[in-house]
């Protein structure tokens, strides 16, 4: 296997052979260096589209895996996606700074925009790292030829420009908002809150293709026009209320609205029901609207029973989910809405869930906002599957059990 791998970071194409022994390994070991490099051999062989979900797993499971943001940089630049090849180099020069390979990577990214002297402040740097790097004496050179006579273009606006600009506008045109830890918080109509990931709004502004002034002016004016915000009385915000799941660390962020203690230190926090945002219900609503929190919870609860969606079979390999056409003893409530954990502890779902998997108690998964994991808990395969991963931003750490109509954590993961 060693020879296999060392074939594959010389950039040799592997034997259907060789790579069908290698994808053993990856799933036997289950790491993120044999994952990384079955990508790797995957680009070798020009299949960059196959590697592409494969690496950007690794990244999602082990997020200070230096090879796995380097070797997907390097798959999107192959695809000339240069935009989305900056931020996996960027990550990987971040965990490594004194690493020439990302250098040399950002700068070809740097030489296709015309951003030459970006493009040679990262090679002269790899070069101090490494005098005798043939690779970026030859990106030096090619440098040199693409950069003689043509015209510098600034280089693209990042997420600080970005959020700079966004703020700007919306102080302008005096929308309530707060910014921070990476969000932005617009005030709405009567005392409530939207909330947006800043960074999430700024990579879809990029995928249009305005540019930064447009983009933000766009946006802008749409959060003004949500400070309208929520429903206008009480039988209207009742008929559209439904149940968060979130942690405690969310206790600050979501401080002013409407919440109450769940079990084994989670929180119900409530939200209108919103395609595009998630518009918590403030506090101060309930008492004008002369609303109590136990008829808004379960007049929420009551929403989400009736909003069912389906148990999903799910596939989980090195690290990817892929819906599967068959049974694989791992399921998932995947409706997208960020209510999936909430509708574990709803009874129909419960029930829908028993009639699937044969019974509980399961190990549960909450790591994720768009869908929630779980497999019978005597499925040990599938539950060693689901400790593998980590939660992402925004998701529910640790791992959890489901029996009895509850949901609990797993001593290990207790706190106090």
């Amino acid at each position: 296997m060693e020879r296999i791998k060392e074939k594959v970071w010389a950039g040799e194409r592997l034997t259907d052979a060789e790579l069908a022994e290698l994808e053993k390994a990856a799933q036997r070991e289950g790491g993120p260096v044999w994952r990384t490099t079955v990508a790797q051999a995957l680009i070798n062989a020009d299949a960059i589209r196959e590697a592409l979900p494969i690496l950007e797993a690794v990244r999602r499971d082990f997020p200070r895996e230096v090879q796995a943001h380097l070797a997907l940089g390097r798959a999107l630049i192959s695809l000339e996606k240069w935009n989305e090849a900056e931020a996996p180099l960027k990550e990987a020069l971040t965990l490594q700074p004194d690493d020439p390979e990302p250098m040399k990577a950002l700068a070809v990214v740097a030489m296709r925009r015309a951003e030459f002297s970006r493009a040679r402040l990262l090679l002269n740097n790899a070069l101090h790292l490494d005098p005798m790097d043939d690779e970026a004496r030859v990106l030096l050179a090619e440098l040199d030829a693409q950069s003689s006579g043509r015209e510098e273009v600034s280089a693209p606006p990042n997420l600080d420009d970005f959020t700079r600009a966004l703020i700007g506008r919306l102080r302008a045109q005096s929308t309530p908002h707060v910014v921070a830890k990476g969000q932005l918080t617009i005030r709405l109509g009567r005392g409530g809150v939207a909330r947006f990931d800043l960074r999430a709004l700024f990579e879809e502004s990029s995928q249009v293709g305005r540019s930064l002034d447009e983009s933000v002016t766009l946006l802008a004016r749409e959060l003004a026009e949500r400070t309208l915000g929520l429903p206008p009385g009480k039988m209207q915000l009742l008929a559209k209320v439904l149940p968060v799941v979130r942690d405690s660390a969310f206790l600050e962020r979501g401080e002013g609205s409407v919440r109450r203690e769940g079990p084994a230190s989670l929180w119900f926090f409530y939200a209108v029901d919103d395609p595009e945002a998630v518009l918590y219900v403030p506090e101060g609503l309930l008492s004008s609207y002369r609303v109590t929190l136990e008829e808004l919870d379960e007049q929420a609860w009551k929403n989400l029973a009736a909003r069912p969606t389906e148990v999903r079979a799910l596939e989980l390999e090195q690290g990817a989910l892929r819906l599967s056409p068959t049974p694989t003893g791992l399921w998932a409530l995947a409706h997208g809405d960020g209510h999936d954990a909430a509708r574990l502890l709803t009874l129909s779902h419960q029930q829908a869930i028993e009639k699937t998997t044969g019974g509980m108690p399961l190990r549960v998964y909450l790591g994720l906002r768009e869908l929630v994991l779980f497999c019978r808990e005597d499925d040990a395969a599938n539950v060693a599957k689901l400790d593998g991963l980590d939660a992402a931003r925004e998701g529910i750490v640790g791992a959890w059990r489901l029996h009895d109509g509850k949901l609990t954590p797993l001593p290990e993961w207790e706190t106090d």
